[in-house]
């Protein structure tokens, strides 16, 4: 299964997916057809049949065709979301894309219109923060006006998602190996161009990760911590070029792979955000070598990565010090945020 940028002439209309949009929308046929030319996400199952559909729209200015309208702003407009869940992630999968294109963006706001009865997308909507801020009638019936506010006071991990609360919690670098992190974060390009996120569509790009490990300290992970991800060097060269500072994290929460009491226990809340096997992770339970879970939101990849040698001679990361997993400063992380050149805006505070 995969998350793929088409363009609407290349996507096939009559799949049966798209009959529910037909039916709420009487203009979706020639409203599809005008779009010929324009990009959409898409996610195909293995036989080709889709399962999900993406169309974005930056738009400026007041949005009149809503009661009330919607005052001047830079948004995003999600001009059409429709998901097959079938108990995956796919949903969260398509909001990480929407949040990454208002990132890129640097928008105020996102907006959508949803018709009331697709209950469970209005939920998961809210879940991060979108809330009903009106209405929007046409000849098809009467929509909700759901928006989001990028910039507003910080709430928790998810409400607040993509922001970042760097007042109060700890701050901590955590390394991860090359391999994993290749299936971790996906889209944290390696080199020191900018990253192009929005190009990334790999189906692994989700909100919430998690991550077993063995570093020492890991124990004392607390919900809201942030964590800096960096990637070991790949061998290609010294670690002091090749070494990166790629992403930052959320934690939301720990924990120890003895407190679960079975198997099964311990599957059923690995499986649904780990980028390990079910064989993987069946082998971590039999063995206990990784006995720390981490559960964190993927908050941003930094658009530039940030070397250890910079780290260490920019940042002042103590190069004796053990870099699996340590502290990192307030003012430290600040600098990191202001090098890498992500949108400090997503900063709190």
């Amino acid at each position: 299964m995969n998350l793929q940028l088409k363009k609407f002439k290349a996507i096939n209309l009559s799949d049966p997916f798209f009959d529910t949009l037909k039916s709420d929308y009487q203009e979706f046929d020639v409203w599809f057809a005008k779009k010929s030319e324009d990009w959409a996400y898409v996610f195909e199952s293995g036989n080709g049949s889709i399962e999900g559909f993406l169309y974005l729209k930056t738009e400026n200015g007041v949005v009149q065709d809503t009661a009330p309208p919607l005052p001047p702003a830079h948004r995003i407009k999600v001009g059409t979301l429709k998901i097959n869940a079938h108990g995956t992630k796919l949903g969260e999968r398509f909001l990480k894309k929407i949040f990454d294109h208002a990132i890129t963006e640097n928008v105020e706001e996102i907006y959508l219109t949803v018709f009331e009865k697709h209950a469970p997308l209005v939920a998961l909507l809210k879940k991060y923060g979108f809330e009903v801020r009106g209405s929007k009638s046409t000849p098809n019936g009467t929509e909700l006006v759901l928006l989001k506010v990028l910039h507003g006071d910080y709430k928790n991990p998810d409400l607040s998602y993509p922001l970042i609360n760097a007042s109060g919690p700890n701050i901590y670098l955590l390394s991860v190996y090359p391999d994993w992190h290749t299936r971790l974060l996906p889209d944290s390009i390696l080199n020191n161009e900018s990253a192009t996120i929005v190009q990334d569509v790999s189906h692994t790009n989700s909100i919430h990760k998690i991550y077993l490990a063995a570093m020492a300290g890991l124990d004392s992970l607390k919900s809201g911590d942030i964590l800096i991800i960096y990637r070991t060097s790949d061998g290609d060269g010294p670690a002091h070029y090749r070494s990166v500072a790629t992403s930052v994290c959320v934690v939301e929460g720990y924990q120890n792979i003895n407190n679960f009491s079975s198997e099964k226990d311990f599957l059923d809340y690995c499986m649904p955000y780990s980028v390990f096997t079910e064989a993987e992770l069946k082998g971590f339970w039999a063995k206990k070598k990784y006995p720390h879970i981490i559960r964190f939101t993927y908050n941003v990849a930094l658009k530039k990565r940030i070397t250890r040698g910079e780290l260490i001679e920019e940042i002042e990361l103590d190069s004796r010090a053990y870099w699996g997993f340590m502290p990192v400063t307030k003012d430290q992380f600040l600098n990191i945020v202001k090098k890498s050149e992500i949108n400090e805006s997503l900063i709190v505070n």
